[in-house]
Protein backbone atom coordinates (compact mmCIF):
# COMPACT_ATOMS: atom_id res chain seq x y z
CA UNK A 1 0.00 0.00 0.00
CA UNK A 2 2.81 2.35 0.82
CA UNK A 3 4.44 1.67 -2.52
CA UNK A 4 1.17 2.42 -4.33
CA UNK A 5 0.94 5.76 -2.55
CA UNK A 6 4.48 6.54 -3.66
CA UNK A 7 3.61 5.62 -7.22
CA UNK A 8 0.57 7.91 -7.26
CA UNK A 9 2.69 10.74 -5.84
CA UNK A 10 5.20 10.26 -8.62
CA UNK A 11 2.47 10.37 -11.25
CA UNK A 12 1.12 13.61 -9.80
CA UNK A 13 4.58 15.11 -9.82
CA UNK A 14 4.97 14.10 -13.46
CA UNK A 15 1.68 15.85 -14.32
CA UNK A 16 2.86 19.06 -12.60
CA UNK A 17 6.19 19.00 -14.41
CA UNK A 18 4.44 18.40 -17.74
CA UNK A 19 2.18 21.40 -17.20
CA UNK A 20 5.16 23.59 -16.29
CA UNK A 21 7.02 22.36 -19.37
CA UNK A 22 4.18 23.63 -21.57
CA UNK A 23 4.57 27.08 -20.05
CA UNK A 24 8.31 27.35 -19.62
CA UNK A 25 9.79 25.74 -22.74
CA UNK A 26 11.73 22.74 -23.80
CA UNK A 27 13.91 22.43 -20.74
CA UNK A 28 11.00 21.77 -18.39
CA UNK A 29 9.48 19.34 -20.87
CA UNK A 30 12.74 17.39 -21.08
CA UNK A 31 12.89 17.26 -17.33
CA UNK A 32 9.29 16.00 -17.14
CA UNK A 33 10.03 13.35 -19.76
CA UNK A 34 13.06 12.15 -17.79
CA UNK A 35 10.99 12.03 -14.63
CA UNK A 36 8.17 10.23 -16.45
CA UNK A 37 10.61 7.63 -17.78
CA UNK A 38 11.80 7.06 -14.30
CA UNK A 39 8.22 6.70 -13.15
CA UNK A 40 7.48 4.20 -15.89
CA UNK A 41 10.54 2.16 -14.95
CA UNK A 42 9.46 2.23 -11.37
CA UNK A 43 5.91 1.41 -12.33
CA UNK A 44 6.98 -1.64 -14.35
CA UNK A 45 7.20 -3.57 -11.11
CA UNK A 46 3.61 -2.87 -10.21
CA UNK A 47 0.41 -4.73 -11.15
CA UNK A 48 -1.35 -4.71 -14.53
CA UNK A 49 -4.33 -2.74 -13.34
CA UNK A 50 -2.06 0.07 -12.15
CA UNK A 51 -0.20 -0.04 -15.48
CA UNK A 52 -3.41 0.62 -17.32
CA UNK A 53 -4.23 3.52 -15.03
CA UNK A 54 -0.76 4.86 -15.34
CA UNK A 55 -0.87 4.54 -19.12
CA UNK A 56 -4.15 6.41 -19.26
CA UNK A 57 -2.78 9.14 -17.06
CA UNK A 58 0.33 9.34 -19.18
CA UNK A 59 -1.74 9.54 -22.36
CA UNK A 60 -3.75 12.35 -20.88
CA UNK A 61 -0.59 14.14 -19.80
CA UNK A 62 1.01 13.69 -23.19
CA UNK A 63 -2.10 14.99 -24.96
CA UNK A 64 -2.23 18.00 -22.73
CA UNK A 65 1.41 18.62 -23.23
CA UNK A 66 1.11 18.29 -27.02
CA UNK A 67 -1.80 20.72 -27.01
CA UNK A 68 0.19 23.21 -24.96
CA UNK A 69 3.24 22.87 -27.20
CA UNK A 70 1.10 23.40 -30.29
CA UNK A 71 -0.40 26.52 -28.80
CA UNK A 72 3.00 27.79 -27.80
CA UNK A 73 4.44 27.12 -31.29
CA UNK A 74 1.57 28.96 -32.91
CA UNK A 75 2.13 31.86 -30.59
CA UNK A 76 5.84 31.86 -31.34
CA UNK A 77 5.14 31.74 -35.05
CA UNK A 78 2.74 34.62 -34.79
CA UNK A 79 5.19 36.62 -32.76
CA UNK A 80 7.99 35.92 -35.25
CA UNK A 81 5.78 36.94 -38.14
CA UNK A 82 4.91 40.13 -36.31
CA UNK A 83 8.56 40.85 -35.63
CA UNK A 84 9.39 40.18 -39.25
CA UNK A 85 6.73 42.58 -40.34
CA UNK A 86 8.09 45.28 -38.07
CA UNK A 87 11.59 44.75 -39.39
CA UNK A 88 10.41 45.10 -42.98
CA UNK A 89 8.62 48.31 -42.06
CA UNK A 90 11.81 49.69 -40.49
CA UNK A 91 13.84 48.80 -43.53
CA UNK A 92 11.32 50.52 -45.73
CA UNK A 93 11.48 53.60 -43.55
CA UNK A 94 15.26 53.56 -43.65
CA UNK A 95 15.30 53.33 -47.44
CA UNK A 96 12.91 56.26 -47.60
CA UNK A 97 15.10 58.35 -45.27
CA UNK A 98 18.25 57.57 -47.22
CA UNK A 99 16.55 58.55 -50.45
CA UNK A 100 15.29 61.83 -49.03
CA UNK A 101 18.33 62.99 -47.09
CA UNK A 102 21.30 61.25 -48.68
CA UNK A 103 24.09 59.98 -46.46
CA UNK A 104 25.47 61.79 -43.44
CA UNK A 105 29.19 62.62 -43.56
CA UNK A 106 31.03 62.27 -40.26
CA UNK A 107 33.41 65.20 -39.66
CA UNK A 108 34.62 65.68 -36.10
CA UNK A 109 35.36 68.92 -34.26
CA UNK A 110 39.06 68.15 -34.41
CA UNK A 111 38.91 67.70 -38.18
CA UNK A 112 36.93 70.93 -38.54
CA UNK A 113 39.52 72.90 -36.56
CA UNK A 114 42.41 71.40 -38.54
CA UNK A 115 40.66 72.23 -41.85
CA UNK A 116 39.77 75.77 -40.79
CA UNK A 117 36.12 74.93 -41.38
CA UNK A 118 33.66 77.84 -41.48
CA UNK A 119 29.88 77.58 -41.58
CA UNK A 120 27.35 80.27 -42.51
CA UNK A 121 23.64 80.37 -41.78
CA UNK A 122 21.69 80.96 -44.98
CA UNK A 123 19.50 84.05 -45.02
CA UNK A 124 17.57 85.75 -47.79
CA UNK A 125 19.05 89.15 -48.56
CA UNK A 126 19.34 91.72 -51.38
CA UNK A 127 21.52 90.63 -54.30
CA UNK A 128 22.52 92.87 -57.20
CA UNK A 129 22.05 92.01 -60.82
CA UNK A 130 25.36 91.25 -62.51
CA UNK A 131 26.84 91.88 -65.94
CA UNK A 132 29.92 89.66 -66.28
CA UNK A 133 32.49 91.05 -68.70
CA UNK A 134 36.18 91.91 -69.10
CA UNK A 135 38.12 95.13 -68.89
CA UNK A 136 41.45 96.71 -68.12
CA UNK A 137 42.92 99.11 -65.57
CA UNK A 138 44.44 102.34 -66.85
CA UNK A 139 45.86 105.60 -65.56
CA UNK A 140 43.69 108.72 -66.03
CA UNK A 141 44.50 111.08 -68.87
CA UNK A 142 47.30 113.36 -67.76
CA UNK A 143 48.33 110.91 -65.10
CA UNK A 144 51.31 109.54 -67.04
CA UNK A 145 54.46 111.05 -68.48
CA UNK A 146 57.34 109.79 -70.59
CA UNK A 147 60.98 110.42 -69.70
CA UNK A 148 63.12 110.97 -72.85
CA UNK A 149 66.86 111.05 -73.48
CA UNK A 150 68.28 114.58 -73.42
CA UNK A 151 71.47 113.59 -75.22
CA UNK A 152 72.87 110.78 -77.29
CA UNK A 153 75.02 108.16 -75.63
CA UNK A 154 75.08 105.01 -73.52
CA UNK A 155 72.35 104.87 -70.88
CA UNK A 156 73.01 103.58 -67.37
CA UNK A 157 70.48 103.51 -64.54
CA UNK A 158 71.25 105.35 -61.33
CA UNK A 159 71.04 102.28 -59.03
CA UNK A 160 69.76 98.68 -59.03
CA UNK A 161 66.53 99.70 -57.25
CA UNK A 162 65.31 101.37 -60.44
CA UNK A 163 62.87 98.67 -61.55
CA UNK A 164 59.32 98.60 -62.82
CA UNK A 165 56.79 99.21 -60.05
CA UNK A 166 59.11 101.18 -57.75
CA UNK A 167 57.84 104.43 -56.27
CA UNK A 168 59.58 107.61 -57.43
CA UNK A 169 59.47 111.23 -56.29
CA UNK A 170 59.74 114.42 -58.30
CA UNK A 171 63.40 115.10 -59.19
CA UNK A 172 64.61 111.58 -58.35
CA UNK A 173 67.58 110.56 -60.52
CA UNK A 174 66.60 107.69 -62.79
CA UNK A 175 69.48 107.27 -65.23
CA UNK A 176 72.54 108.89 -66.81
CA UNK A 177 73.75 109.06 -70.41
CA UNK A 178 77.45 109.06 -71.22
CA UNK A 179 79.15 109.51 -74.62
CA UNK A 180 82.78 109.84 -73.54
CA UNK A 181 83.84 106.51 -74.96
CA UNK A 182 81.95 106.77 -78.24
CA UNK A 183 83.96 106.87 -81.47
CA UNK A 184 82.28 110.05 -82.63
CA UNK A 185 83.23 111.81 -79.42
CA UNK A 186 81.19 113.44 -76.71
CA UNK A 187 78.16 115.22 -78.22
CA UNK A 188 78.10 117.65 -75.32
CA UNK A 189 81.72 118.64 -75.94
CA UNK A 190 80.97 119.10 -79.61
CA UNK A 191 77.94 121.22 -78.77
CA UNK A 192 80.05 123.32 -76.41
CA UNK A 193 82.72 123.95 -79.04
CA UNK A 194 80.08 124.79 -81.63
CA UNK A 195 78.45 127.20 -79.23
CA UNK A 196 81.70 128.92 -78.31
CA UNK A 197 82.65 129.29 -81.99
CA UNK A 198 79.24 130.69 -82.91
CA UNK A 199 79.42 133.10 -79.96
CA UNK A 200 82.81 134.48 -81.02
CA UNK A 201 81.64 134.89 -84.62
CA UNK A 202 78.48 136.65 -83.50
CA UNK A 203 80.40 139.09 -81.27
CA UNK A 204 82.79 139.93 -84.15
CA UNK A 205 79.88 140.44 -86.54
CA UNK A 206 78.28 142.88 -84.09
CA UNK A 207 81.38 145.12 -84.26
CA UNK A 208 81.68 144.94 -88.04
CA UNK A 209 78.06 145.49 -88.93
CA UNK A 210 78.17 149.08 -87.76
CA UNK A 211 81.13 149.79 -90.05
CA UNK A 212 79.27 148.22 -92.97
CA UNK A 213 82.02 145.61 -93.27
CA UNK A 214 79.45 142.86 -92.67
CA UNK A 215 76.16 143.21 -94.48
CA UNK A 216 72.90 143.06 -92.61
CA UNK A 217 72.00 139.78 -94.35
CA UNK A 218 75.29 138.14 -93.40
CA UNK A 219 74.93 139.40 -89.86
CA UNK A 220 71.48 137.86 -89.56
CA UNK A 221 72.78 134.46 -90.67
CA UNK A 222 75.59 134.64 -88.10
CA UNK A 223 73.10 135.50 -85.38
CA UNK A 224 70.87 132.52 -86.27
CA UNK A 225 73.82 130.11 -86.16
CA UNK A 226 74.71 131.46 -82.75
CA UNK A 227 71.19 131.08 -81.37
CA UNK A 228 70.99 127.49 -82.66
CA UNK A 229 74.33 126.50 -81.16
CA UNK A 230 73.39 128.12 -77.85
CA UNK A 231 70.07 126.27 -77.66
CA UNK A 232 71.70 122.94 -78.52
CA UNK A 233 74.42 123.34 -75.95
CA UNK A 234 72.17 124.50 -73.15
CA UNK A 235 69.75 121.66 -73.86
CA UNK A 236 72.46 119.04 -73.66
CA UNK A 237 74.19 120.66 -70.72
CA UNK A 238 71.05 120.70 -68.60
CA UNK A 239 71.32 118.02 -65.94
CA UNK A 240 74.85 117.08 -66.92
CA UNK A 241 77.15 115.52 -64.33
CA UNK A 242 80.71 114.27 -64.42
CA UNK A 243 79.35 110.91 -65.60
CA UNK A 244 77.15 112.43 -68.31
CA UNK A 245 73.58 113.64 -68.77
CA UNK A 246 71.23 112.94 -65.87
CA UNK A 247 67.58 111.88 -66.32
CA UNK A 248 65.20 112.66 -63.44
CA UNK A 249 61.53 111.95 -62.73
CA UNK A 250 59.30 114.88 -63.64
CA UNK A 251 56.59 113.88 -61.10
CA UNK A 252 55.84 111.59 -58.18
CA UNK A 253 54.30 108.22 -58.88
CA UNK A 254 55.36 104.74 -59.89
CA UNK A 255 57.77 103.60 -62.54
CA UNK A 256 55.33 101.89 -64.86
CA UNK A 257 57.67 100.78 -67.64
CA UNK A 258 61.37 100.82 -68.56
CA UNK A 259 61.73 101.12 -72.32
CA UNK A 260 65.52 100.87 -72.63
CA UNK A 261 67.78 98.23 -71.05
CA UNK A 262 70.79 99.22 -69.01
CA UNK A 263 73.86 99.90 -71.20
CA UNK A 264 71.94 100.54 -74.44
CA UNK A 265 72.66 103.44 -76.81
CA UNK A 266 69.99 106.14 -77.03
CA UNK A 267 69.40 109.06 -79.34
CA UNK A 268 68.27 112.50 -78.29
CA UNK A 269 64.51 112.48 -77.65
CA UNK A 270 64.23 108.67 -77.45
CA UNK A 271 61.67 107.46 -74.79
CA UNK A 272 63.41 105.84 -71.84
CA UNK A 273 60.76 105.28 -69.14
CA UNK A 274 57.06 105.84 -68.30
CA UNK A 275 56.03 107.31 -64.95
CA UNK A 276 52.40 106.92 -63.86
CA UNK A 277 50.61 108.88 -61.18
CA UNK A 278 48.51 106.18 -59.52
CA UNK A 279 46.64 107.93 -56.74
CA UNK A 280 43.57 107.50 -58.94
CA UNK A 281 43.09 104.77 -61.52
CA UNK A 282 40.37 103.94 -64.00
CA UNK A 283 38.59 100.67 -64.71
CA UNK A 284 37.34 100.46 -68.27
CA UNK A 285 34.91 97.60 -68.91
CA UNK A 286 33.72 96.48 -72.32
CA UNK A 287 29.99 95.59 -72.33
CA UNK A 288 28.20 93.66 -75.05
CA UNK A 289 25.48 95.50 -76.96
CA UNK A 290 22.85 93.03 -75.75
CA UNK A 291 23.28 94.43 -72.21
CA UNK A 292 22.96 98.06 -73.27
CA UNK A 293 19.49 98.41 -71.69
CA UNK A 294 20.97 97.52 -68.27
CA UNK A 295 23.72 100.16 -68.32
CA UNK A 296 21.59 102.95 -66.75
CA UNK A 297 21.13 100.67 -63.71
CA UNK A 298 24.88 100.06 -63.21
CA UNK A 299 26.08 101.72 -60.00
CA UNK A 300 29.23 99.83 -58.91
CA UNK A 301 31.69 97.18 -60.01
CA UNK A 302 33.76 94.33 -58.61
CA UNK A 303 36.93 93.34 -60.44
CA UNK A 304 39.72 90.78 -60.15
CA UNK A 305 43.02 91.61 -61.92
CA UNK A 306 44.65 88.82 -63.91
CA UNK A 307 47.73 88.73 -61.67
CA UNK A 308 45.89 87.99 -58.38
CA UNK A 309 42.93 86.10 -56.88
CA UNK A 310 41.96 89.10 -54.76
CA UNK A 311 38.60 90.72 -55.54
CA UNK A 312 38.41 94.52 -55.43
CA UNK A 313 35.23 96.57 -55.04
CA UNK A 314 34.83 100.13 -56.28
CA UNK A 315 32.60 100.77 -53.26
CA UNK A 316 35.60 100.04 -51.00
CA UNK A 317 38.00 102.18 -53.08
CA UNK A 318 36.06 105.46 -53.10
CA UNK A 319 35.09 104.62 -56.67
CA UNK A 320 32.51 106.27 -58.87
CA UNK A 321 31.02 105.69 -62.29
CA UNK A 322 32.46 108.30 -64.70
CA UNK A 323 30.47 107.48 -67.81
CA UNK A 324 29.26 104.79 -70.13
CA UNK A 325 29.26 105.06 -73.89
CA UNK A 326 26.11 105.68 -75.85
CA UNK A 327 27.52 103.63 -78.72
CA UNK A 328 30.26 101.12 -79.48
CA UNK A 329 33.81 102.36 -79.07
CA UNK A 330 34.48 102.04 -82.79
CA UNK A 331 32.98 100.45 -85.88
CA UNK A 332 35.09 97.32 -85.59
CA UNK A 333 34.03 96.72 -81.96
CA UNK A 334 30.59 95.68 -80.75
CA UNK A 335 31.33 96.53 -77.12
CA UNK A 336 30.29 99.62 -75.18
CA UNK A 337 32.81 101.16 -72.73
CA UNK A 338 31.86 101.66 -69.08
CA UNK A 339 34.44 103.59 -67.04
CA UNK A 340 34.92 103.82 -63.26
CA UNK A 341 37.49 105.85 -61.33
CA UNK A 342 38.83 104.69 -57.95
CA UNK A 343 41.65 105.12 -55.43
CA UNK A 344 44.68 102.92 -55.81
CA UNK A 345 45.35 100.96 -52.61
CA UNK A 346 48.99 100.57 -53.57
CA UNK A 347 49.09 97.18 -55.29
CA UNK A 348 46.86 97.65 -58.35
CA UNK A 349 48.89 97.74 -61.53
CA UNK A 350 47.86 100.18 -64.24
CA UNK A 351 47.70 98.50 -67.63
CA UNK A 352 46.62 95.09 -66.30
CA UNK A 353 43.52 93.22 -67.50
CA UNK A 354 40.73 92.12 -65.16
CA UNK A 355 37.50 90.14 -64.89
CA UNK A 356 34.75 92.66 -64.23
CA UNK A 357 31.35 92.25 -62.54
CA UNK A 358 29.14 95.27 -63.14
CA UNK A 359 26.47 95.56 -60.44
CA UNK A 360 22.96 96.79 -61.18
CA UNK A 361 19.93 97.44 -58.97
CA UNK A 362 19.62 94.87 -56.12
CA UNK A 363 16.81 92.31 -55.90
CA UNK A 364 15.30 91.46 -52.51
CA UNK A 365 14.91 87.98 -50.94
CA UNK A 366 17.72 86.17 -52.76
CA UNK A 367 19.67 83.22 -51.34
CA UNK A 368 23.34 83.75 -52.11
CA UNK A 369 26.41 82.09 -50.58
CA UNK A 370 30.19 82.58 -50.95
CA UNK A 371 31.62 81.06 -54.13
CA UNK A 372 34.10 79.15 -51.95
CA UNK A 373 31.18 77.03 -50.64
CA UNK A 374 30.54 75.47 -54.07
CA UNK A 375 32.37 72.42 -55.43
CA UNK A 376 32.11 71.05 -58.95
CA UNK A 377 32.05 67.45 -60.15
CA UNK A 378 31.72 66.69 -63.87
CA UNK A 379 29.81 69.87 -64.58
CA UNK A 380 27.46 69.52 -61.58
CA UNK A 381 27.61 71.77 -58.53
CA UNK A 382 27.42 70.69 -54.88
CA UNK A 383 27.48 72.24 -51.43
CA UNK A 384 27.85 70.72 -47.94
CA UNK A 385 25.15 71.41 -45.37
CA UNK A 386 25.73 70.96 -41.63
CA UNK A 387 23.08 68.63 -40.19
CA UNK A 388 24.44 68.63 -36.65
CA UNK A 389 27.70 69.49 -34.96
CA UNK A 390 29.70 66.59 -36.45
CA UNK A 391 27.54 65.49 -39.40
CA UNK A 392 27.22 67.03 -42.87
CA UNK A 393 25.28 66.35 -46.04
CA UNK A 394 26.34 66.67 -49.68
CA UNK A 395 23.67 68.39 -51.77
CA UNK A 396 23.33 69.30 -55.43
CA UNK A 397 22.39 72.91 -56.24
CA UNK A 398 21.49 75.05 -59.24
CA UNK A 399 23.53 78.25 -59.57
CA UNK A 400 22.41 81.67 -60.74
CA UNK A 401 24.18 85.02 -60.92
CA UNK A 402 27.69 85.66 -59.59
CA UNK A 403 29.18 88.96 -58.48
CA UNK A 404 32.73 87.64 -58.08
CA UNK A 405 32.29 87.09 -54.34
CA UNK A 406 28.92 85.35 -53.90
CA UNK A 407 26.72 83.20 -56.10
CA UNK A 408 22.94 82.98 -56.23
CA UNK A 409 21.38 79.58 -55.41
CA UNK A 410 18.24 78.95 -57.47
CA UNK A 411 17.43 75.44 -56.17
CA UNK A 412 18.72 73.11 -53.45
CA UNK A 413 19.10 75.39 -50.43
CA UNK A 414 16.69 77.04 -48.01
CA UNK A 415 16.86 79.87 -45.52
CA UNK A 416 18.02 78.88 -42.02
CA UNK A 417 20.23 75.99 -43.16
CA UNK A 418 23.94 76.04 -42.34
CA UNK A 419 26.31 75.68 -45.26
CA UNK A 420 30.09 75.12 -45.24
CA UNK A 421 31.76 78.21 -46.71
CA UNK A 422 35.39 77.34 -46.02
CA UNK A 423 36.85 73.81 -45.92
CA UNK A 424 34.26 72.29 -48.28
CA UNK A 425 36.99 70.36 -50.10
CA UNK A 426 38.12 68.70 -46.85
CA UNK A 427 34.54 67.64 -46.13
CA UNK A 428 34.35 66.25 -49.66
CA UNK A 429 37.46 64.13 -49.04
CA UNK A 430 36.01 62.91 -45.74
CA UNK A 431 32.81 61.85 -47.50
CA UNK A 432 34.71 59.22 -49.49
CA UNK A 433 35.44 57.09 -46.43
CA UNK A 434 33.20 58.31 -43.62
CA UNK A 435 29.76 58.43 -45.20
CA UNK A 436 27.24 56.96 -42.74
CA UNK A 437 23.67 56.06 -43.72
CA UNK A 438 21.36 58.71 -42.32
CA UNK A 439 18.86 56.11 -41.01
CA UNK A 440 21.43 54.50 -38.67
CA UNK A 441 21.77 57.71 -36.70
CA UNK A 442 18.13 57.48 -35.48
Amino acid sequence: MKRKIQTVACICAALIFAACGAKHGGHAHEHAQEHHSHTEEHHAHEGHSHDEHSHDEHSHTHDAHSHDEHSHDEHSHTHDAHSHGEHSHDEHGHAHDAHSHGEGIAFTKQQAIAAGLKVETVVKAPFSGVIKTAGHIQAPKGGETVVVATSAGVLFYADPSITEGVAVATGKALAGISAKKLQDGDPLLKAKLAYETALAEYERAQRLVDDKIVSAKEYEQIRLRYETAKTTYEGQAQGMTEKGASLTSPMSGYLKQLLVPNGAYVEVGQPVAVITQTRRLQLKAEVSERDYALLPKVNAANFRPAYTDRLYKTTDLNGRLIAYGKAAADESSHYIPVTFEFDNVGDIIAGSYADVYLLTSPEEGVIAIPISAVTEEQGLYYIYVQLCEEEYEKRGVTLGRRDGERVEILHGLHGGERVVTQGAYQVKLASVSTAIPHGHSH
